[in-house]
């Protein structure tokens, strides 16, 4: 079982074939492969629906989410264990 940590997300950027790169609060940063919901929950294909709605995304509640409107969003810690880690960005 995994500690109760939330991993609060900094930025998040949208890319091709939705994908999000995610950048938490700890510089940790990791891909998110947002169409692998599409099957698993039916609110998330409206991101391939309506266009430009995917680039819209943002982070929420103080970096516990993100989301791209009131009905889509992503818990930080689904971002975190289920994301591709790509390295830490260092702050200059």
């Amino acid at each position: 079982m995994r500690d109760y940590i939330r991993h609060r997300v900094k930025e998040v950027k949208p890319l091709p074939n939705y994908m999000l790169e995610v950048t938490f609060i700890s510089n940790e940063r990791k891909f998110y492969d947002v169409s692998l919901l599409f099957d698993k929950w039916e609110i998330f294909t409206l991101l391939k629906q309506i266009p430009k709605l995917f680039e819209q995304v943002h982070v929420v509640c103080k970096g516990y989410a993100v989301a791209w409107n009131d009905d889509i969003d992503l818990d930080c810690n689904e971002l975190y264990y289920n994301g591709k880690n790509i390295g830490t960005m260092v702050d200059i």
